[in-house]
Order: C-alpha cells, then sequence, then structure tokens
C-alpha cells in the first residue's frame, strides 16, 4: 500500500464501514448487485463518491422543489456531518450489503420520504415521493459517480456506461422512479429536459461551504474537503455551473486533479467491499 492508500484507509474504512450491516453474510447472497456489476467496481472508490456525490446534491439543489425538501426537511444545516455519513452508509448498504438489508434500507427511507411535502418559496407543491424528483435524484446520484470515477480513477467506454444505468435502473425503481433511464443517452435527454427547471440559488452556495468545512473522514477528509468542492463543481455540466453562478479556480483545479487523482487511484477497497466479496467466496 502506499502513501496514498495508507491515508485513506483507515478514515475511509470508518465512514464506508458505518452502521450495524453484516457485509459477510448469508454466504452466497450477491446483493442486488453482485460482483460483477459497474456498481461494485465504481462504488469502491471513496474518491469517485466523494467527488461525485457533492455534484450530484449540485444538481439536486438546483431544482427548487427537491432544494426546498432537502433543505427544510432534513437535518444538514444543523448536523451536516451526521447526514453526510447517513449518505454515504445507505449508498453502500444498497451496493454491497445483502439483499435484505439493502431492502430494508430502501424502505427505510422510503418511509423517511413519506413524510417529505409542501410548498417552496416561490409557491410550488412538491411531495418527496413524486416519481420526477425521485428520478432526478437517482439519476443525479449515479450520473456523478459515475463521470466522477471515469474522470479521477479510469476513463469508462461508452458500454460500461451503458451498463452501469442499466443495472442501477433496479434501485431506482425500488425508490420510486417509475422508469429510470437505462443508458447513458437516455440520462442525457433527462438533463435536457431538466436544464429549464435547474435555477441558481443562496442555497447551493451555502451547501457547498459547509461541505467544504465538513467531512466524516476526520483530518484526512477536512484537509481534502475544498478539492472535493472544486472538483464537484468541474464535474457539473459547464453550462449549468454557469447558470447556477459556479466557478473554478484554475490553481485549485489543478491541485484538486492532481491530488485526488493520484489518492483515487492509489486507494484500496474500504472493508465494506472485501466483505462483501468475501460474501459470494470472492477475493479482491
Amino acid at each position: 500500500m502506499n502513501a496514498f492508500a495508507g491515508l485513506l484507509e483507515r478514515p475511509a474504512a470508518k465512514l464506508l464501514g458505518a452502521g450495524r450491516t453484516d457485509y459477510r453474510s448469508p454466504a452466497g447472497d450477491p446483493g442486488l448487485f453482485g460482483p460483477g456489476s459497474m456498481a461494485w467496481r465504481v462504488h469502491a472508490n471513496p474518491i469517485a463518491l466523494a467527488v461525485g456525490g457533492v455534484a450530484a446534491v449540485i444538481l439536486e439543489l438546483a431544482e427548487p422543489r427537491v432544494r426546498t425538501g432537502v433543505w427544510e426537511h432534513s437535518i444538514f444545516r444543523t448536523d451536516p456531518l451526521a447526514r453526510m455519513q447517513r449518505t454515504g452508509e445507505a449508498t453502500l448498504v444498497t451496493t454491497y450489503g445483502p439483499t435484505r438489508a439493502a431492502e430494508a434500507r430502501v424502505a427505510m427511507v422510503t418511509r423517511m420520504h413519506e413524510r417529505v411535502s409542501g410548498v417552496t418559496p416561490e409557491g410550488q407543491a412538491y411531495t418527496a415521493l413524486d416519481p420526477e424528483l425521485m428520478t432526478w435524484v437517482h439519476v443525479t446520484a449515479g450520473w456523478g459517480f459515475l463521470n466522477a470515477f471515469d474522470r479521477y480513477v479510469a476513463p469508462l467506454g461508452a458500454a460500461a456506461r451503458d451498463r452501469y444505468y442499466a443495472e442501477g435502473a433496479r434501485l431506482g425503481r425500488m425508490f420510486g422512479a417509475p422508469q429510470p433511464p437505462t443508458s447513458e443517452a437516455d440520462v442525457e435527454a433527462l438533463f435536457d429536459r431538466m436544464r429549464p427547471r435547474l435555477v441558481p440559488h443562496p442555497i447551493v452556495h451555502e451547501f457547498l461551504r459547509i461541505v467544504a468545512t465538513t467531512s466524516p473522514l476526520g483530518l484526512v477528509g477536512r484537509a481534502l474537503q475544498p478539492l472535493v468542492v472544486e472538483a464537484a463543481i468541474d464535474l457539473t455540466p459547464a453550462d449549468i455551473r454557469a447558470k447556477l453562478g459556479l466557478a473554478t479556480s484554475p490553481t485549485k483545479l489543478a491541485l484538486a486533479r492532481g491530488v485526488l487523482g493520484a489518492m483515487a487511484r492509489a486507494a484500496s477497497a474500504p472493508s465494506v467491499v472485501r466483505d462483501a466479496h468475501a460474501r459470494v467466496g470472492r477475493t479482491l
């Protein structure tokens, strides 16, 4: 293990191994995806999850109904660390956990979403279980993880990218997205439909300020967070980035690409990933 991997191993294990899920049993259970899936490959990298996750939330908060629901019905403003840990754990449970644990996590999140509804400051009614909103949240998360992996870990071809979205459709439907995109072309078409609805708002900037100074990965994470934010802004499509009034610093972005790229390529799989492979009789 080189120096970069060593820096990531302990804090990543703390975050991605959080919770009470037993990833090593029952033996042979592939979970919702299985060891040959693109999700098992992409989600194993903590840098891809960090950068992609922030980019996804930028896109989500640009949608007024999602923004209001997140900001008024979650603990992000009061306890961002706990919120980030829960989100990271949910991604890992639904990706690498045994089937029953993954299904239980989806059911728990759905029960929480059932209580989320209201009206935006602009007068738009919303509910968290709105199929359009659930589709947007599902797609932006996958889009963020996939594109961060492509940029910071290893380039992915068109077939691999399509397979990632096709495999993720099952989880999207479980969360309430009735017809989630199953290819990159479908995802791009959804982005085109949503672009007119994405608007700038101070909450987007407040979110990035909070994330830049808060990390569930300890001292290493706090040092990396400003770079993660810079990389996430850069990952956001250029036209949407401009519309939201977001910009990167050439100096900081060059540093982010260099440091995060090196760390991402050197990172070892977290313990939950190794345990999931052991559950199905494989080793990394």
